[in-house]
């Protein structure tokens, strides 16, 4: 259990600001997470690694010299925004391009694909290397469905010595997809983590029990198992990875045993004598192993065994010299201090020309958007509940800092006088800021989407609510990639849009729409009790969710009765009276 914390949401910033003066030598601050302080060569190639905050020395202790340029870091097990990976990249770029490498998870490939697109727009060439190496969350026919554990360090540390040879992006990213084809790593928990400021650990394993294919973001295992003896645990781990080989193995494999934060090194040594006894007798030679706490989840009980099919040239990148805090090997040069360029000053939103019916409508806009958070406000531990039995348990947690800061974001903008676009873009990307993870980056689109769609005007009729919600569930599923029965979010928003137009067809008022419409996703949520997920970090442990709604649709469904009811009870939103009624509402918002 995490006990030094003033205040459990500000943890991880705070823990990443003690990080940094602990280690200037190495890193400096940005905003979203850290670079190089050291000078690096003109026209290097930047590898950016990242993801949630919580397994130190993954991220930001592996950036350094021969590692990672920058980090970019998230709220604890979530995703990073878009915004955080695009000014961690561009200040790390040294003008040879930007390799971003991070596990393979749904918030983290949507958030970091879209600071990849922006970086690409402004000319900064950009590639990703998703890293698969978890054989336990999926099998061998479908390797890009797996997800990234602690192989991350050998994917991270092959492209980062590419880079500091000076190769050009093309053979970075090569490397990169080669180490990460070669990897294979499979995981045991003893006992759940403990998220800073929680009671409980997001899991439980049952005395004298062991869970094979735990999630480094607290999820529990895939299956459960009496406690081995350590040789019993060491041949399990070798099996199972000696089985699930790359088809051009050789015989020379990097073993990395990884503790995940409560297994203490001398434990870990124990086991590594066993499995480097085991590798041996399988005919493979241990090359420049690593045993200690690599890629952590706070103070999870349990280890990860990972190896990397070594040839020729992997190993000679791999062998290569790196300093960085968290990880050194060999020995490199001292570098000079890296100036760093001021941060460039926020650009205050323009008001010029909007009307005072079009502010009135942003103060609704906002109140729509305060209601949004006092839902999810007064369900957060429920949704964290739903979320720990087939995930890791933060969903409500995120929801709640995304719906936060998007209401605030939103107060502010109506007070200055912004329409209803203006904010709604800024509830978005505060939303996508703040929350991170899937649903931050889900909901922050779909926000700003819809605020797009609406425009600023005096006034809107029916028709802007239906391309409203239209465009709030096209960002969804395109964004997402999720479609009807995949156990998510979607579940419940498609059976909203389709009530939704229904009712405004049949002559309903925006108001019986609306109310037709949460009527809809409420059932639609409650039915995917039934289904098993096929997205996202649950669909290892589909079992498991058997019998529970999803986390995303019961949000959803959550927010959107709470907002219906908000506005049936004080806007009379007919098509002839709704610019008209927002005078005396959009001052109490």
């Amino acid at each position: 259990m995490t006990l030094i914390f003033d205040n459990p949401a500000e943890f991880e910033q705070e823990a990443l600001d003690g990080f940094v003066a602990a280690n200037r030598g190495y890193v400096a601050r940005v905003d979203g997470g850290v670079v190089r302080s050291t000078d690096v060569a003109a026209g290097q190639v930047a590898v950016v690694v990242g993801g949630g905050s919580g397994h130190y020395p993954a991220f930001a202790g592996l950036v350094g010299p021969g590692l990672a340029a920058g980090a970019v870091c998230g709220n604890i097990f979530t995703s990073p925004s878009a915004g955080q990976a695009y000014r961690v990249a561009k200040a790390a770029n040294a003008g040879g391009g930007v390799l971003f490498s991070y596990g393979n998870y749904a918030g983290d490939v949507i958030h970091f694909g879209e600071a990849q697109q922006r970086l690409n727009a402004e000319g900064i060439e950009t590639r990703t290397v998703l890293v698969t190496d978890d054989i336990a969350s999926a099998p061998l026919d479908q390797l890009d469905k797996r997800r990234g554990i602690a192989g991350d360090l050998t994917v991270f540390k092959i492209a980062g010595a590419a880079a500091e040879a000076g190769l050009h992006l093309d053979a970075v990213e090569r490397l990169a997809v080669r180490a990460n084809y070669r990897t294979r790593s499979l995981g045991v928990a003893f006992d759940g983590c403990t998220l800073p400021g929680a009671a409980e650990p997001l899991f439980h394993v049952p005395a004298g029990k062991m869970a094979l294919g735990l999630g480094i973001h607290g999820e529990p295992g895939i299956s459960e198992q009496p406690l081995p003896t350590a040789s019993e645990l060491a041949e399990l781990l070798v099996s199972r990875l000696l089985a699930d080989k790359p088809d051009d193995a050789g015989n020379r494999v990097v073993a990395i045993l990884n503790g995940l934060g409560r297994v203490k090194y001398e434990e870990l040594f124990v086991l590594f004598g066993k499995i480097e006894k085991l590798l041996t007798a399988a005919g493979l030679t241990v090359v420049e192993p690593e045993c200690g706490e690599l890629v952590t989840s706070l103070d999870m009980s349990g280890l990860s065994l990972t190896l990397l099919w070594l040839d020729e040239e992997l190993e000679h990148y791999w062998a290569a010299p790196a300093d960085t805090p968290g990880f050194r090997k060999g020995s490199m040069a001292p570098r000079a201090r890296r100036v760093m360029a001021a941060p460039e000053e926020a650009v205050a939103a323009e008001m010029e020309g909007t009307t005072a019916a079009a502010a009135g409508l942003g103060r609704l806009a906002a109140a729509v958007l305060a209601q949004a958070r006092d839902a999810v406000v007064e369900h957060v531990e429920e949704l964290g509940r739903l979320d720990a039995i087939a995930g890791d348990g933060d969903h409500g947690i995120g929801m709640r800092r995304g719906a936060v800061a998007a209401a605030t974001a939103a107060r502010d903008a109506a007070a200055a006088g912004a329409s209803v676009q203006r904010v709604l873009s800024a509830a978005g990307e505060a939303w996508s800021e703040r929350a991170g993870g899937t649903s931050g980056a889900l909901w922050g689109s779909a926000v700003a989407a819809a605020g797009r769609t609406l425009g600023t005007k005096d006034s809107y009729r029916s028709e802007d609510a239906a391309a409203a919600v239209a465009a709030f569930v096209d960002a969804v599923t395109t964004l997402g990639k999720a479609g009807p029965g995949d156990k998510t979010m979607v579940d419940a928003l498609l059976p909203f849009r389709d009530a939704f137009r229904a009712a405004l067809g049949d002559g309903a008022p925006v108001t019986g729409a609306l109310a037709s419409a949460v009527t809809a996703a409420r059932q639609a949520a409650d039915a995917t009790a039934s289904l098993r997920p096929l997205k996202g970090r649950a669909r290892p442990l589909a079992e498991k969710s058997l019998g529970h709604p999803d986390p995303g649709a019961v949000s959803f469904a959550l927010i959107a009765t709470r907002v219906s009811d908000y506005l049936d009870f004080s806007q009379p939103l007919s098509d002839s009276r709704m610019a008209a009624s927002v005078a005396g509402n959009g001052a109490r918002a």
